[in-house]
């Protein structure tokens, strides 16, 4: 069943209410009728009308007056209003329109002139009524599109940190370190980020981009990377182009983190008072993120089994770091390490190796 356009009728004169509502029945609508403007607003509120009709010259408010708080509430200024008046001045016609309001019908009201004018008013109203839906729905259907591409944003950004994560662990995996040593020092530098108030930014990618630190390795030989003694001078200048290497495998990229990563590849054996490599660099001269990233990594590696060495306890890898304070580690990052202890061993715990813990309990006992 088509619904009919609701048409509020506003006159202090019962006749003239009368009068209109039979001639607008006939032609399908719904009345409705007020007797003056207070009860049009109640109407207005409990029924919204498709178009008013209004009477000018009513007691206590006019319709000028009634017309202007209609247009002026959001809600109900696209209704559509029709001054239905006896008055012919100019001035009278022009103040109505700068209020607002859309036609006019002379009294006494021609039946034809109401039809036909009631028709274009009742379709602008609907033109309203339909660009207002489009607009709700299409407010709706962007914010459900965005909702899916922030969905699949999410699923890409999960998928390529499994990538980074996996392709990271092909050098480390040649270093015979496992893919709890690359979850436990990027979270480590994670953690130390976030205790040092850095951006939003660098502690969500240094996760990501600490995660690549070693990728240079995997262009050392092997012969180097596993040699379970010490390396001689000429080994060691080979090991030391991992750093080099892993920075010519990231550079040029676009995205963030990657440029994170290059940065951390490069920088994270520099040592505060600049005897580390490749570049020597010195203090703050190296990037932040390689001096955190320099903290978390030599935690895990002085904790974790290597060819050339048994874990140390924690205490003792605790110590080597306080000792490296002003030397091999800048002392704000030291600090903000020892602030967050708990949380290290915590990540330590939570991402250590299947089986470490007897051998870490073995080696602990042999060097204590």
């Amino acid at each position: 069943m088509e619904k009919r356009s609701r048409i509020l009728v506003v006159d202090d004169e019962d006749r003239n209410l009368r009068l209109m509502e039979a001639m607008l029945l006939p032609l399908g609508y719904q009345v409705i009728l007020a007797q003056n403007g207070e009860e049009a607003f109640e109407k207005v509120k409990e029924t919204p009308p498709d178009v008013i009709l209004l009477d000018v010259m009513m007691p206590k408010m006019d319709g000028f007056e009634v017309a202007q708080r209609l247009k002026s509430n959001e809600e109900t200024r696209i209704i559509p209003i029709v001054m239905v008046t006896a008055l012919r001045e100019v001035e009278d016609r022009v103040k109505a329109l700068e209020i607002g309001v859309n036609d006019f019908l002379s009294k006494p009201v021609d039946k034809i002139e109401l039809r036909a004018t009631v028709a274009s008013q009742v379709q602008i109203k609907a033109y309203h009524d339909h660009m207002k839906n489009y607009q709700a729905e299409l407010t709706s259907e962007v914010a459900r599109r965005t909702e899916q591409l922030r969905q699949a944003l999410d699923r890409i950004e999960v998928a390529s940190r499994e990538t980074i994560h996996r392709l990271s662990r092909a050098a480390e995996f040649k270093d015979q370190d496992t893919a709890a040593h690359i979850l436990r020092m990027s979270r480590y530098s994670e953690a130390v980020s976030r205790q040092m108030g850095l951006g939003e930014n660098v502690t969500r990618w240094i996760i990501d981009a600490a995660s690549m630190h070693d990728v240079g390795k995997i262009g050392t030989p092997d012969h180097i990377l596993l040699k379970p003694g010490k390396l001689d001078p000429d080994e060691w200048e080979i090991m030391k182009e991992h750093t080099l290497n892993g920075g010519r495998i990231l550079e040029g990229a676009d995205m963030g983190f990657v440029r994170m990563a290059e940065v951390i590849a490069l920088t994270h054996h520099e040592k505060w008072d600049g005897s580390g490599y490749p570049r020597g660099l010195k203090g703050k001269q190296i990037p932040l993120v390689g001096r955190i990233t320099a903290i978390a990594d030599v935690f895990d590696a002085l904790t974790s089994s290597r060819p050339y060495k048994a874990p140390f306890s924690v205490e003792k890898s605790f110590a080597i770091i306080l000792d490296g304070r002003g030397t091999h580690f800048d002392p704000d990052v030291v600090d903000a390490f020892f602030a967050i202890k708990d949380e290290i061993l915590s990540i330590k715990e939570k991402y250590k190796d299947k089986g470490e813990s007897p051998l870490v309990k073995t080696a602990e006992k042999a060097l204590d």
